[in-house]
């Protein structure tokens, strides 16, 4: 895309981001194009979409499609993918004796479609397995932001519908994709957050001046700003090298930058931020459970410096 396609593409997709969630975001999406844009320039799709699902708070099924396209699936006709647990990036099947057994998370958009992809190891190999969605025991997860859809899957002795052998290096450059996807819909909700508290600093008056105008107010807006602008580089360093290992960073720090800026903001916004009134908390939960998918903030960079010292090389330097 050139620049002007980009801008209108990016137009078009904060409209629909701001107007549509869940469901009809997906047929939003559909009428947009947004998967030829996918095929055709992935790094612009991925970033523009993702960063403004969230600044909108808004879903979609769009994180299935990312991953079952790196899977090698056609995402028109099996959408829903099979997602880790929690804090995790194992794939979420094991092949026991022909049987799979499952224990991961899905979005929303799995229990939509009649079959679902399962990445799964057996032994030393890893297949992709596609099968029967009904067969899968799926639990809305009641945890900090319900909103978000995200639902529990487990399925113990399945037979497979489809079954094949993939390299293994397609589940780690799945993993990839997907995280600087929600990398990117981090900095997306982490910027709404310092919106929303710059807003109140500048309409809070206390001591007849606006708290803005207060340094330790000043400090903490800025500090969040820094932990942004940290996260945004490093997803362009990850995009430029396009190793699994720097996108593992840029969702690493995308999650530890999102917590930082949740806590700066909620002490800008004081008891308001609290409030069910208030759309902050909304975004508070939305970055705690992004954070945790495809592997949180702490986990990854244990496993990143597990993975440093046991080979005992460094990782090449960013381009600056």
């Amino acid at each position: 895309m050139n620049d002007q396609e980009q801008e209108l593409f990016r137009d078009s997709l904060r409209h629909a981001t701001v107007a549509h969630t869940a469901e009809a975001l997906d047929a939003e999406l559909d009428d947009l194009g947004w998967r030829d844009a996918l095929r055709a320039d992935r790094r612009a799709a991925v970033s523009t979409l993702f960063e403004l699902q969230g600044r909108a708070n808004a879903t979609s099924s769009a994180l299935d499609t990312v991953l079952a396209t790196a899977l090698g699936v056609d995402p028109a006709s099996t959408a829903g993918v099979v997602l880790p647990p929690l804090g995790c990036c194992r794939p979420p099947g094991r092949v026991t004796a022909e049987r799979l057994d499952v224990r991961g998370m899905g979005t929303a958009a799995l229990g939509r479609h009649a079959t679902a992809v399962v990445a799964a190891e057996v032994g030393q190999e890893q297949v992709t397995v596609v099968v029967d969605t009904a067969a899968l025991e799926l639990r809305p997860a009641r945890g900090l932001d319900p909103t978000i859809g995200i639902v529990h899957v487990v399925g113990e002795g399945l037979g497979a519908t489809t079954r094949s052998t993939t390299a293994p290096t397609a589940w780690t450059s799945a993993m990839a994709r997907g995280q600087l996807a929600l990398a990117h819909e981090l900095v997306g909700a982490s910027r709404t957050m310092l919106q929303l508290a710059r807003d109140h600093a500048l309409e809070r008056i206390q001591f007849g001046r606006p708290i803005a105008a207060f340094q330790a107010v000043r400090h903490q807006l800025a500090e969040s700003l820094v932990a942004i602008e940290e996260a945004d580089a490093a997803l362009g360093a990850a995009w430029d090298v396009g190793s699994p290992l720097d996108a593992a960073v840029a969702k690493a720090i995308g999650g530890r930058s999102a917590r930082a800026v949740a806590r700066h903001c909620q002490q800008v916004l004081a008891g308001i931020g609290f409030t069910t009134e208030h759309p902050f908390h909304r975004y508070v939960r939305r970055v705690l459970v992004l954070d945790g998918l495809l592997g949180d903030a702490r986990s990854l960079t244990r496993e990143l410096g597990e993975g440093l010292l046991r080979t005992r090389r460094l990782p090449s330097i960013p381009p600056l």
